[in-house]
């Protein structure tokens, strides 16, 4: 019986531990040979030397378990290493036909506070990283396509976060890059969709050395899996790269605890017409400050407000 990914060449960013690690190891239980990248720092600021061990242990662990995997330690964050990816990727499996962006760094600080230094190294591993490997994938396939003259097989997953959805008021710069990583996908979406590449975004929720700050106060069960491990949300990854996904493209989906919500686009709550020629301040005020006369001063919404996301 063939696997879905049988035959399929996949790379998976900062697959070295947490999420990506576990996206490469169910890439690789599906059938695909899968490049296993991260630059290997310690630090989950992006801090500490660079080192092999993270994306060769992921690796020899694929192997070990009887699929093909090769380590790659370049850092997405530079244009020319991240052309060198995909290029490997082609040189050892022939083509590249998955694409998982994974990588990031946390900086985390108060809006009025943060450096330029804290918010330009998060936007550029974490979006500039998402737009350099997709830019040297997207121009693999179109080759391929034009050559062919036929559509080709492409899949690219990127990682957005609910920061974006619902703010996150330490990481202006991480929801900032997560809110810009939607975008990303979706153009690439609609630029793509013609030569058989489809994108699409999810926004997980795992326990991972990103988020142990965040899921601090939730112990982990004493028995069963963890709601928040990361092999929760490697399924649906695998299912997004696979060719049962062929119908699903630019969307944006939330993934955790056995639970996947697909997320609509942007909808109009309320409109309101002016009576004129164009609005005048005191018809906006008159308008506007009592549809919102029942918000406390401040508030935005809540994550389940926004996604309908409470369970039970």
């Amino acid at each position: 019986m063939s696997l879905p990914l049988e035959g399929l060449c996949a790379i998976v960013t900062g697959a070295g531990r947490g999420l990506g690690r576990a996206e490469a190891l169910e890439l690789a239980r599906l059938g695909a040979a899968v490049v296993v990248n991260d630059y290997g720092q310690p630090g989950r600021d992006g801090s500490g030397a660079a080192s092999a061990g993270p994306a060769e242990e992921v690796a020899e662990e694929i192997r070990a378990a009887g699929g093909t995997a090769v380590p790659h330690t370049g850092d997405v964050s530079d244009f020319p290493q991240a052309r060198e990816l995909v290029e490997s990727a082609v040189s050892a499996f022939g083509k590249l036909d998955i694409l998982v962006n994974n990588a990031g760094i946390l900086r985390d600080r108060m809006v009025f506070s943060m450096t330029e230094d804290e918010w330009d190294a998060v936007i550029r591993v974490h979006l500039k990283g998402h737009f350099n490997t997709t830019r040297f994938a997207a121009a693999h396939w179109r080759e391929r396509s034009k050559a062919a003259g036929a559509a080709v097989y492409g899949r690219i997953v990127n990682t957005s976060s609910e920061a974006f959805l619902a703010g996150s008021a330490g990481q202006p710069n991480y929801a900032a890059a997560k809110g810009g990583i939607v975008g990303l996908t979706t153009s690439t979406a609609l630029a793509l969709a013609k030569y058989g590449v489809t994108a699409n975004a999810i926004c997980p929720r795992a326990r991972t050395r990103m988020t142990e700050d965040v899921f601090a106060g939730l112990r982990k069960p004493a028995e069963g899996l963890d709601p928040l491990a990361p092999e929760h949300v490697a399924p649906l990854v695998g299912y997004l790269a696979s060719p049962a996904a062929a119908r699903v493209n630019g969307q944006l989906l939330v993934v955790h605890g056995g639970m996947v919500a697909v997320v609509e686009r942007p909808r109009v709550r309320v409109r309101f017409d002016s009576e004129q020629e164009t609005f005048t301040y005191d018809e906006l005020d008159a308008l506007l400050t009592p549809h919102y006369a029942d918000r406390p001063p401040g508030e935005t919404f809540a994550a389940s407000e926004v996604l309908g996301l409470r369970r039970g």
